[in-house]
């Protein structure tokens, strides 16, 4: 009996995966049927079908999905369907999460429609994924001029500027202040500034997220993101010790332009005050 049942359980495992083999053969051949009728939807939903069944087919079937889902894309963005839209490329991202084409597919799709923050996240992805690829480059690039705001360029490339906050910041961390908490840190250019005055504990927070990436970019390009800690998030949803362990000793900061509105400059610093300052003896 024990031979007779592995071989009804090889037999039927047999069974399952010639009836798997059919089943994407045959959505195969519909997908493509469904191509050539221009239904783009139905197609769609057959290569979700096939490539759920056999991931092993996804470098042989990769061009054509992509093709599939832009029209597909295309054609929910002018029924305005948005949200049908999302999970597509959700769906497509589960998929292919490294590729960079639906990255910036996705990036562009949520351009149009106003969201540019996760737009440059999906944009700059993509870039990261293929520095060669121009057209991400070229997105990425131009919703970068709509988030990241002139003045900032202005300002850092203001040296008198730069050397006093740097002069600040090296007295106050010679003085005792050894733990820096940066808010609205941009670039990251003040939480450098803190960590090579010596201060030991660094930390940052940037609402953007377009920012938020920039600032990590930069300070890993200056071998700092071990050192320093930068937070996607509001300062005033910081939370010791769920986001930084321990009260700081110095704040740092200049969100003086529409931040003053956005990030609430006044609020954040009472907030820094009150919960995330130590305070003098």
């Amino acid at each position: 009996m024990p031979n007779s049942n592995a071989k009804f359980h090889c037999n039927h495992r047999g069974g399952q995966e010639a009836g798997r083999r059919e089943l994407v053969s045959r959505s195969l051949q519909s997908a493509q049927h469904c191509l050539e009728d221009q239904d783009f939807g139905t197609a769609y939903a057959h290569y979700l079908l096939v490539l759920n069944l056999a991931p092993e087919l996804k470098s042989s079937v990769k061009e054509t999905f992509q093709f599939t889902l832009f029209k597909w894309a295309e054609e929910l963005d002018s029924l305005a369907r948005i949200q049908d839209l999302f999970n597509c490329y959700e769906q497509a991202l589960e998929l292919y999460p490294n590729d960079e084409v639906i990255c910036n597919s996705m990036g562009e799709h949520l351009f149009r429609m106003g969201f540019r923050d996760e737009a440059a996240g999906y944009f700059h992805k993509a870039v990261k994924l293929n520095p060669d690829f121009a057209d991400a480059k070229e997105n990425f690039y131009r919703v970068a001029n709509w988030l990241v705001e002139r003045w900032h360029f202005i300002m850092l490339n203001d040296t008198k500027r730069n050397l006093t906050y740097l002069k600040a910041i090296e007295n106050a961390v010679r003085s005792g202040c050894k733990s820096v908490l940066d808010i609205g840190t941009g670039t990251g250019i003040l939480s450098m500034f803190a960590k090579k005055a010596g201060a030991s504990f660094v930390y940052a927070c940037e609402l953007s997220k377009t920012m938020y990436e920039l600032a990590c970019d930069v300070v890993a390009a200056n071998n700092m993101e071990r050192e320093i800690k930068l937070l996607h998030l509001k300062s005033l949803d910081i939370e010791i010790p769920k986001h930084i362990p321990e009260r700081v000793s110095l704040v740092v900061t200049e969100t003086v332009d529409a931040g003053l509105f956005g990030e609430g400059i006044v609020e954040s610093l009472i907030h820094a005050w009150e919960h995330l300052l130590l305070k003098p003896k």
